[in-house]
């Protein structure tokens, strides 16, 4: 009975066999012979027999088997197959073109080595296209702030890097020097942050919270001179404390911590000299206002920077160096409160930091040409900027053992221009 069902149903009138897919065949038979033989299975008990609760649900399953067929066989009859189950549906997104198929792009994790770098790539760029060297150095970027500077690929990275850059420079098109300036902006941007969370790590292990006590005991009058005696006093407390306390345990705490702090300042020093690279390169690239706007909000990381290691403070040195030199060039545009930030956040760097005692950081021609540009920059503002930043500078100087930058023939023109207000 099921079959004859199947056959009269399928030959009654309703021959779609050449408009429908096989598939949809497939569906739709198969729909009928499971209705049919459901109805079989209830009618074939006889009438005097009670259907049992079974049977009623054999019943109305059949029901809803053959509302399912209606409705199937209604769209089947009104709406074209090829537009409700189309052949990109079926592949999930290909194109439906014989030969052709538009796979959809990959996730940005499968290109990269860690989830950091920040890859855009273009759906629909079929050729070559110019942003693709942008893509390059970036990536190359973001792998050199990845990887350990012992790591004997590293300078490999580091000369790719700079032969993109250089031919960029010197093919000089206007989109090449483009993709240089965005490159190195960024590049600038995520190391400088980078730099910013190693400083800030090594500085809350340092010495289970001495490094905020040194921070208070540096800015009071004399500070610096005192600082150096409290730090010696702070490891002779801590050696008799661990011999007292007979804690070889203490000991073990005491040079685990102590290898944290030397790996974390190894990266720190790491961060800096990338950066110190890179402010070169934008140097290089005629796109330094790049670096000097991004300096001159780094707050967070010029306080840091007058207790980190002398090395680290060492190339931000010749980072901040190198940009007040490039304040004086006359190619550069930089706005009054730029630069007014500039000097307010890095001359106490200048006066406090480990200027050389263990390696020269500047020579006396980078001190000298410093200062002046540091005149310049000072006597380009307006006079009560002039005022914050020579008061500030004062203090700093008058407290710190360095005799540099010496701003005297600064701070004496600025008195000069002061006394010509007298009517």
């Amino acid at each position: 009975m099921a079959t004859q069902l199947a056959i009269a149903y399928q030959h009654g009138g309703y021959n779609h066999n050449s408009t429908t897919s096989r598939l949809l065949n497939s569906i739709f038979m198969t729909t009928v012979n499971t209705a049919a033989k459901t109805l079989v299975a209830v009618a074939s008990r006889t009438r005097a027999e009670r259907w049992r609760p079974a049977d009623h649900m054999r019943f109305m399953v059949m029901l809803m088997t053959w509302f399912s067929v209606w409705v199937l066989r209604v769209l089947m009859d009104h709406f074209p197959c090829s537009s409700i189950f189309r052949s990109n549906y079926l592949l999930q997104g290909y194109s439906s073109t014989v030969g052709s198929f538009d796979f959809p792009p990959l996730p940005s994790s499968a290109l990269t080595p860690s989830s950091s770098l920040d890859l855009v790539l273009h759906d629909g760029s079929d050729g070559p296209s110019v942003q693709a060297l942008g893509r390059s150095i970036t990536h190359i970027f973001a792998l050199l702030n990845e990887m350990p500077a012992s790591s004997r690929k590293y300078q490999f990275a580091v000369a790719m890097a700079d032969k993109i850059v250089d031919e960029n420079s010197r093919n000089g098109h206007v989109e090449l020097l483009q993709i240089n300036r965005v490159a190195l902006g960024s590049a600038f941007a995520r190391t400088l942050g980078l730099l910013y969370r190693s400083l800030k790590t090594k500085q809350s292990v340092n010495y289970g919270g001495g490094a905020w006590t040194s921070t208070i005991v540096r800015a009071l009058p004399l500070g610096s001179y005192v600082a150096p005696y409290l730090k010696g006093l702070g490891f002779c407390v801590s050696a008799i404390y661990s011999t007292v306390a007979g804690g070889g345990q203490s000991e073990k705490r005491r040079r685990v911590a102590a290898d944290g702090e030397d790996s974390t300042a190894v990266v720190a020093e790491k961060y800096a000299q990338e950066l110190l690279w890179i402010t070169n390169k934008l140097r290089v690239c005629g796109a330094v206002d790049e670096a000097v706007m991004q300096w001159s909000l780094a707050a967070g990381l010029a306080a840091l920077s007058l207790t980190a290691n002398p090395r680290v403070q060492g190339s931000i040195v010749k980072i901040s160096s190198t940009l007040f030199g490039e304040l004086t060039r006359g190619n550069l545009a930089i706005p009054s409160q730029v630069k007014f930030k500039l000097l307010v956040l890095w001359l106490p760097l200048f006066c406090y930091a480990d200027n050389g005692l263990a390696y020269p950081v500047l020579t006396g021609y980078e001190k000298v040409e410093t200062e002046r540009a540091i005149d310049e920059v000072i006597s380009s503002l307006p006079v009560v900027d002039q005022e914050v930043v020579l008061t500030n500078w004062l203090q700093d100087f008058a407290i710190s053992p360095s005799e540099w930058p010496n701003l005297q023939i600064s701070y004496d023109r600025w008195c000069q221009s002061t006394r010509k207000l007298v009517p």
